[in-house]
């Protein structure tokens, strides 16, 4: 097959984290399927932006997958230029993926949180006869709801409902990254307009043996990391409002306070809360967190297998019975080490592959109750709980996610 992937955030792993379909691409290709990534340039969660003039897309070969970089806005955060990125963007890859028409793509595969770039694609795709397989990793606008809290009577917000039911109706196949996708579209009460046999689910994933080369070749120099007098409790990830990283510092303050000093909270990631949290930590006086800063993702394998608990952490949501498809959860278990969260998800892998715990933490005591119980935890326990996560992780490897995919994508253009 001639595969187009459209994705404003599917960038190459040496630019960030979200390599979803890097990984897919790379093992199609190499069971003999054509590839082409349509993406943005301007790189998310970053000061990137790999056009500077008015060119329209710049190509350029990754590991052998052609990247198409659709010129796009700047912007920083979610302000005004964000929005307007998002509104321009799609008539952007809509002109060009009119210029590489001449390439007879036999399938679309277009990825969300953009609902504007699933419509535009679902739109070329009926213009010239092309199956588009349309992937949810994140429910627009039911999440902006639920974390912004806008009212769903909002004008605006209805209207984001009614592309998004549009969009699930006319895609020749659906893919939710969460378990529960089926479910969100009865609770919608769209099960009488959109087809349920035709709705995936291809969760995130980690790739074993890429996972477990950078262990030994990706190493930092961090003495906390390797102190085994220390109970280590490692969070990877952004620090904003969506992870209520926060959390943690509250965690740690009681457990400073209730004296348990063999237990050192390592955060590595950035954020627009780092600041403010690390000042706040200062002023305290916590000595049992530390802030890590951002590193290149070839380093986080060698930094989650040194750690004795990885965390979870997000603020409660509705949406979370559906399910979750943290990019991080899939390295946490790789890394063959226990995973707490502090949200309970629908579907849980925690659950199903006992490698964890899951629950609803109201209080910042439960939580620290939580995380003393692993470090409390019979050794034969926890061991069962290290080998489950590394059997767990088996199942999300991304050779074995990418032939779902590959499948899901043969039987939409069998249907055309």
């Amino acid at each position: 097959m001639n595969i187009w992937i459209v994705n404003q955030y599917a960038i190459p792993p040496s630019l960030g984290g979200l390599v979803r379909h890097y990984y897919f691409s790379k093992y199609m290709q190499q069971d003999g399927h054509k590839v082409r990534i349509f993406t943005s340039s301007k790189i998310h969660n970053s000061d990137i932006n790999l056009i500077n003039d008015n060119t329209l897309y710049k190509e350029k070969m990754v590991d052998g997958i052609e990247y198409t970089f659709v010129h796009s806005r700047d912007y920083k955060g979610n302000g005004i230029d964000r929005v307007l990125n998002m509104l321009e963007l799609p008539f952007k890859m809509w002109k060009a993926m009119k210029a590489f028409k001449k390439e007879g793509p036999d399938v679309i595969y277009t990825s969300s949180p953009s609902l504007f770039i699933a419509f535009f694609s679902l739109l070329f795709g009926r213009r010239n006869k092309i199956p588009v397989v349309v992937e949810i990793r994140d429910l627009w606008p039911e999440s902006i709801v639920e974390y912004n809290g806008m009212s769903r009577r909002n004008p605006i917000i209805l209207m984001i409902y009614q592309l998004e039911k549009w969009i699930y109706k006319n895609a020749t196949q659906l893919i939710f990254t969460f378990e529960g996708g089926s479910d969100y579209i009865k609770d919608k009460k769209w099960d009488r307009y959109i087809d349920l046999d035709k709705v995936n689910y291809v969760n995130n994933g980690v790739d074993l043996k890429e996972f477990a080369e950078n262990i030994g070749k990706a190493q930092i120099d961090d003495p906390d990391l390797i102190d085994k007098s220390k109970f280590k409790v490692v969070y990877v990830g952004s620090i904003r409002r969506a992870n209520s990283v926060k959390n943690l510092v509250d965690v740690a303050r009681t457990l400073q306070t209730q004296n348990k000093d063999d237990i050192l909270f390592l955060i590595y990631g950035d954020g627009v809360d780092k600041n403010e949290l690390e000042s706040e930590c200062k002023r305290d006086n916590l000595v049992n967190i530390k802030f890590k800063g951002k590193v290149e993702k070839k380093y986080i394998p060698y930094i989650l297998s040194n750690s004795n608990l990885n965390i979870l952490n997000y603020k409660q949501s509705a949406t979370w019975k559906y399910g979750g498809s943290q990019n991080k959860q899939f390295e946490y278990l790789a890394s063959g080490i226990p995973v707490c969260s502090n949200v309970e998800m629908g579907y849980s892998i925690m659950r199903r592959y006992q490698c964890g715990i899951e629950e609803n933490m109201e209080t910042v005591q439960q939580y620290a109750e939580a995380i003393l119980a692993y470090k409390d935890m019979d050794k034969e326990e926890y061991e069962q709980q290290c080998k489950n996560a590394r059997k767990a992780a088996e199942e999300f490897d991304y050779p074995k996610l990418s032939l779902k995919i590959e499948k899901i994508l043969e039987h939409a253009v069998g249907n055309i």
